[in-house]
């Protein structure tokens, strides 16, 4: 008995290697296995319960038209609680544990970041759709990571549309600044836009800052009220910006006030009121006002799936993203995490309804982006503005 005991132990420890070594697809041999790594609750919940939506809906579309390379998708999704310790951790549970071929998301930009150090060690090609500050896919030194790519455009696309729009589209001559200091996000994009609209011949006359979790503005808003300027620009996101809004325009702060992707939220309406968010303009992926087929298409069978709801740009950002790791897969005709890396890398020409795309060198998009209008609480016009970044 012993001996026989001694035999299968020794069966097993011999067989270990083989099974620890089955490769990132995990799971059975007719599935795949992709991680989901969002912000599904704390402070930027609605961009990760929105880019998940997209996500599933994409990923159901797939597995119900017969999958892909003949398996279906199986997506794993963890919440990381809106904070970068937890994306590190899911990201490493994931990655060491589920062994997913590939992760999709967090949604922000330091989430994000804080996932490279567990996808570089692991060789698991991770993807974000919305994290935009422009250092997310280099390194220190402005090598690109091998295993870190994104579908959106920059902050500092962002930033030098936003300061053209207010330049040649407005007739700025004088611009206010007031930025989340505390986000890395906020900063690149007040950088940016300074940089650009000073270049243009503006002159920023006001540059004042804001931490994330404040509420009352008004003492700052007071001081920018004696200075003189044309439009405000307020990076940031929707939690503050929706206040800033309503408050300002309770001070009598009537000039147009400026935004980004930060924006985009059902909640900047619910914060600022529809009276305050008229004259108001920020830069974004997507807008339902879009006439293209392909996104009258995307946000009919959106609203069919989701009891008549209008699709955000997060939702059709995560829509993409889940198209796009479907489409490398496709390409690498198999699931080999560096398989997939390689066919990220090598995209040509990926239709979306965020817009149509390459992948550049850096691993970022080369891609447009839409400036929206809103007055009286709607979007009213979004003009699309392509430009190489």
């Amino acid at each position: 008995m012993k001996k026989g005991i001694f035999l299968l132990l020794a069966v097993l420890m011999a067989l270990t290697p083989v099974l620890a070594g089955c490769g990132n697809g995990g799971g059975s041999s007719n599935e795949i296995k992709i991680g989901v790594n969002y912000e599904l609750t704390g402070d930027v919940a609605t961009y990760g319960t929105d880019s998940v939506k997209g996500i599933e809906m994409a990923i159901n579309e797939i597995n119900d038209a017969g999958g892909v390379i003949g398996k279906k998708i199986r997506l794993v999704t963890f919440d990381d609680k809106s904070t970068v310790e937890e994306a590190a951790s899911v990201a490493a549970r994931l990655m060491e544990q589920e062994r997913v071929i590939a992760c999709l998301g967090p949604a922000t930009s330091g989430n994000f970041k804080a996932t490279i150090p567990g996808a570089q060690a692991n060789k698991v090609p991770i993807i974000s759709a919305s994290a935009t500050a422009n250092d997310v896919t280099l390194d220190t030194n402005g090598n690109v990571f091998d295993y870190v790519f994104r579908i959106c455009f920059t902050d500092s696309f962002q930033g030098v549309t936003m300061a053209n729009f207010a330049a040649n589209k407005l007739g700025a001559h004088r611009a206010a600044i007031y930025k989340d200091t505390s986000s890395d996000y906020a900063m690149g994009l007040a950088e940016s836009f300074s940089q650009t609209f000073e270049m243009l011949g503006g002159t920023i006359t006001a540059e004042v800052g804001y931490v994330a979790k404040d509420t009352d503005f008004r003492a700052v808003l007071t001081g920018l009220k004696s200075t003189d300027f044309d439009v405000l620009f307020v990076p940031g996101y929707y939690q503050e910006a929706g206040l800033i809004i309503n408050q300002a325009r309770e001070m009598g702060i009537r000039v147009p006030i400026l935004g980004a992707d930060g924006f985009d939220s059902p909640i900047l309406q619910e914060l600022a009121g529809d009276n305050a968010l008229s004259d108001v303009f920020f830069s974004n992926h997507y807008s339902s006002l879009d006439e293209d087929p392909m996104v009258t298409d995307f946000i009919e069978r959106f609203a069919a799936a989701n009891n008549g709801e209008s699709p955000s740009a997060f939702h059709a950002l995560g829509y993409d993203l889940g198209r796009f790791i479907v489409d490398a897969i496709q390409r690498a005709d198999g699931d080999d995490p560096e398989a997939v890396r390689n066919a990220l890398a090598s995209t040509q020409n990926f239709v979306g309804v965020t817009g149509s795309f390459s992948v550049g060198p850096d691993h970022n998009p080369i891609k447009s982006v839409v400036v929206i209008e809103m007055q009286n609480g709607q979007q009213v016009s979004a003009e699309k503005v392509a430009v190489s970044q």
